[in-house]
């Protein structure tokens, strides 16, 4: 089994308010799901209004899929027009790798 997970650090366009950040993250959270069946959220910055941490993860059987869906979800997120990615951390284990 393999676990492979995005940490994505977004600068988001001119946002003057937590509601206007939500309805621009929340979109891109909901694609991500639907698009690669993956689990995303919100998981930084959450009391700044230009800025967003999001995270994804997903587990599969296979490494390739696992390599091919994490690079897919970061080329939908660099190509959205509305947000600026600043910076992407990956993470790539096998269930079966020492803690």
């Amino acid at each position: 089994m393999w676990i492979g997970w995005l940490e994505f650090d977004i600068l988001l366009g001119d946002v003057r308010s937590l509601k206007q950040k939500r309805s621009i993250i929340r979109p891109i959270i909901a694609e991500l799901g639907r698009r690669f069946a993956v689990s995303a959220a919100e998981t930084g910055s959450q009391d700044l209004h230009r800025r967003a941490g999001l995270g994804i993860a997903l587990v599969s059987a296979d490494r390739a899929h696992t390599v091919a869906v994490l690079d897919a979800a970061e080329r939908l997120v660099a190509a959205r027009p509305e947000v600026e990615l600043l910076s992407t951390r990956r993470g790539l284990r096998r269930s079966t790798d020492d803690a």
